[in-house]
């Protein structure tokens, strides 16, 4: 199976779990809630998607062949989880400093 489809079949897959933590990440906390909030956001989810494709792009070229198939999605889908993970923990107090500033 092509690498390429691989990759956007286990996103896809993956893609109700990151909407979900995407949702709470721009849901909490509950203000400052404007324009620019809600473009601060887009674009940390946007970093984060793209980085988690990424991701699972190197997971699934750095997996070990000896595992099989099933072993290359499972490294794949814990990397982009993990970078997904990684980018919103990164942005959550650096959004509240920010945003501590602007008021």
């Amino acid at each position: 199976m092509n690498a390429f489809f691989e990759t956007g079949l286990s996103f896809i897959l993956f893609l109700p779990t990151f909407a979900i933590v995407g949702a709470l990440y721009c849901a909490y906390p509950r203000t400052p809630r404007g324009a620019l909030r809600w473009l601060a956001d887009l674009a940390v989810l946007a970093v984060a998607a793209a980085l988690s494709i990424l991701a699972m792009r190197h997971g699934f070229h750095a997996s070990a062949a000896s595992g099989g198939t099933l072993w290359k999605q499972v490294v794949a889908t814990l990397l982009a989880y993990g970078a997904f993970l990684g980018v919103l923990c990164v942005a959550l107090p650096l959004r509240s400093l920010w945003f501590r500033r602007v008021r």
